[in-house]
C-alpha cells in the first residue's frame, strides 16, 4: 500500500511540479559549465587534438542511451508487476529522449570515427549493439503507435523492453569481451580515471546536465499525461 501510495498520480505531480524548476536550473548551469569547460578551457588530446572534444556530447549521449533504456525496461517489469499506470507513463515519456540519445551518440561516433578511423562505420562489436538498442527503442515507438488499444500496446512493449535488457551489457562489455576498435572506459569509479582532471569535470558535468534534462522531459510528459486523464475523468 505503501507503494502504491507513494507512486499516485497526485502525489507524483505534487512532487514533479517542485521538481521540474530545479531540474531546468541545473541542466543550464551544469551544461554551460560543461560546454565552455570542454570546448575552450580543456586543453588539446596530444593524440586526438580539438577532435576529442566531441566527447563532450558522445559520452553523455551513450550513457543516457543505456540508462534511459534500463529505466524503460525496469518501469516495464514494475508496471507488469503492480499494475501502476504511471510506470507506462514513464516509458511514454522515455522512449522519444531515448531514441534521440542513442541517434546522437552513433552520429556523433561516426563523426569521431572519420578522422581517427579512416571510416565513418565499422561493424565494431560496441557500434553494432548501440545500433541494435537504437533499432529497439524504434521496435517499442513502432508497437505503441500500431496497436491501438493502450493496455495492449504497453503490454507489448513492456515484454519488447524486458528482452532489449539483455542487449545493455553486450554494450558495456563490449570492448572487454572482444577485440574491438572502439576504446575501453576512461571513467572509473573505484580505480583512477583515464582522463586529466581538466578534461574529466565538464565531461562528468554535461552527462549530469543530460541525466537532469531527460528527468525534466520525464517529469513534463508525465504531468501531461495526468493532467489528460483528469481532463477525461
Amino acid at each position: 500500500m505503501k507503494i502504491r501510495r507513494f507512486l499516485s498520480t497526485k502525489y507524483f505531480d505534487q512532487l514533479a511540479s517542485r521538481s521540474i524548476p530545479i531540474l531546468a536550473i541545473v541542466a543550464l548551469i551544469l551544461s554551460s559549465y560543461g560546454s565552455v569547460g570542454g570546448l575552450y578551457l580543456a586543453p588539446s588530446d596530444y593524440q586526438q587534438g580539438d577532435a576529442f572534444r566531441i566527447i563532450y556530447v558522445h559520452v553523455p549521449s551513450a550513457f543516457l542511451s543505456l540508462l534511459v533504456y534500463l529505466v524503460m525496461g525496469l518501469s516495464a517489469i514494475m508496471g507488469l508487476i503492480f499494475r501502476i499506470k504511471l510506470f507506462d507513463m514513464f516509458i511514454a515519456g522515455s522512449v522519444w529522449p531515448g531514441t534521440c540519445f542513442t541517434l546522437l551518440a552513433l552520429v556523433t561516433g561516426c563523426l569521431w570515427a572519420k578522422p581517427m578511423w579512416g571510416a565513418w562505420w565499422v561493424w565494431d562489436a560496441r557500434l553494432t549493439s548501440e545500433l541494435i538498442l537504437l533499432f529497439l527503442y524504434l521496435g517499442v515507438l513502432a508497437l505503441r503507435s500500431a496497436i491501438l488499444e493502450p493496455k495492449a500496446a504497453a503490454q507489448a512493449s513492456a515484454v519488447l523492453l524486458m528482452l532489449g535488457l539483455l542487449n545493455l551489457p553486450i554494450i558495456h562489455y563490449s570492448v572487454y569481451w572482444w577485440n574491438t576498435l572502439h576504446q575501453g572506459a576512461s571513467i572509473r569509479l573505484l580505480e583512477p580515471s583515464l582522463i586529466a582532471p581538466s578534461m574529466l569535470y565538464p565531461l562528468l558535468a554535461m552527462i549530469a546536465a543530460f541525466m537532469a534534462y531527460y528527468l525534466l522531459v520525464v517529469l513534463l510528459h508525465v504531468r501531461g499525461e495526468i493532467l489528460l486523464h483528469t481532463l477525461e475523468a
